[in-house]
């Protein structure tokens, strides 16, 4: 599964939700995602379902990675 930015971002705005305890808001799953050369910068991931992503090249500088919350 190949994810652009713009998608991306959607995911990660409902992640950002989901931390909050918004009612709105969903955990991320990027099982098997392609997220090469994304740009992850300060995305806060934690209990995010990366198995499997593909970061190859990704930035994640600042991003969190923990476990759940």
């Amino acid at each position: 599964m190949n994810i652009k930015q713009e998608e991306l971002g959607k995911i990660l705005d409902l992640h950002k939700k989901y931390l909050n305890g918004e009612p709105d808001g969903q955990r991320a799953v990027l099982t098997r995602a392609d997220l090469r050369e994304a740009d992850l910068r300060g995305a806060d991931l934690r209990g995010a379902e990366l198995r499997w992503a593909d970061l190859r090249e990704a930035d994640l500088r600042g991003a969190d990675l923990r476990g759940p919350s």
